[in-house]
């Protein structure tokens, strides 16, 4: 697989950070976990269930070496999610993502989540339109 990086842009790398200081193609020859810059998501950023969730699974994919914590934190947020949706693609979704990172698959896991976003955001908004209305 080949990933092109401009130059500053990290790339983390079975738990390194990698920056790059020009542009540059890495060609990534076996078996790697890795996540790009812009798919890092910041704490500040983690402010809905779902994203809650996302940040946990980068975290397993991140910090390879140190993921015992990591993992509790995701099972009980996952179990929490799936215990309190009502929506089925959503629902589907989580199924979706527990089977990759049981497989530990947390690249493609994290791509399920993002998927997930525009669905949970809708909800969201619809909820808070039901405030404003009462």
């Amino acid at each position: 697989m080949c990933v092109s990086l401009r130059g500053g842009e990290r790339i983390y790398v079975n738990g390194a950070v990698l920056r790059v200081d020009r542009k540059v193609t890495l060609e990534l020859i076996n078996d790697v976990a890795f996540l790009l810059e812009g798919q890092v998501m910041q704490v500040a950023d983690a402010r809905t269930p779902l994203r809650q969730l996302y940040f946990v699974v980068q975290l397993l994919l991140m910090s390879p070496h140190d993921i015992d914590e990591a993992k509790a934190v995701y099972r009980e947020q996952h179990c929490a999610l799936v215990a309190i949706t009502e929506n089925q693609e959503i629902l589907r979704g989580l199924e979706a993502v527990e089977d990759l990172v049981e497989a530990k698959r947390y690249y493609e896991a994290l791509r399920k989540l993002r998927a997930l976003f525009e669905i949970e955001q809708s909800i969201l908004n619809g909820l808070m339109m039901l405030d404003e209305t009462a």
